[in-house]
């Protein structure tokens, strides 16, 4: 094979390959976000996780959790509240008729009065563990109290 064949077969090999590149004349958007096809652009990562339907809502919390949990634990200090996230802390207080001081850290996590919305974290003094017993007392008086609040607001 001479030297102008050999240039001549790197040309043809390179001219066959970048026509490869050209594909069909389909459906050129099967491969794109659907969302961007629509033309529908998303200017940060941050907007997947918005709700496109309505910006100012936020994570939504029971407000019949929420006041039970402050009214059962309304013997311990509150240290800070977060009604977007759900989330009260407290400081050590002393139950009424009790002798051991505890603290809470409680989480309502969903709109729906359900147990499973409510988290409820308690802590002995000194950082003991609580008696699993002991916790689940406590979200039962909360739970009780919610239900009470909403059958008082007439929701039920």
């Amino acid at each position: 094979m001479t030297a102008g064949a050999g240039r001549a077969m790197i040309a043809l090999t390179l001219c066959a390959g970048l026509a490869a590149c050209g594909g069909t004349q389909g459906n050129r958007n099967q491969n794109v976000d659907p969302d961007i096809a629509r033309g529908q652009s998303r200017s940060t990562i941050w907007d997947l996780f918005g709700n496109r339907s309505d910006p100012n809502t936020t994570v939504g919390v029971n407000k019949y959790l929420w006041n039970a949990s402050l009214e059962v634990l309304n013997f311990l200090p509150v240290q800070s509240v977060d009604p977007f996230t759900g989330v009260i802390v407290t400081g050590y207080g002393t139950p009424p008729g009790g002798g051991r001081s505890y603290r809470a850290t409680i989480q309502i996590s969903d709109p729906a009065l359900d147990a499973r919305s409510l988290k409820l974290a308690l802590q002995g003094a000194g950082g003991s563990a609580v008696a699993p017993d002991t916790v689940r007392a406590v979200e039962d008086a909360i739970l009780t109290r919610a239900r009470q609040l909403r059958i008082r607001d007439g929701r039920l």
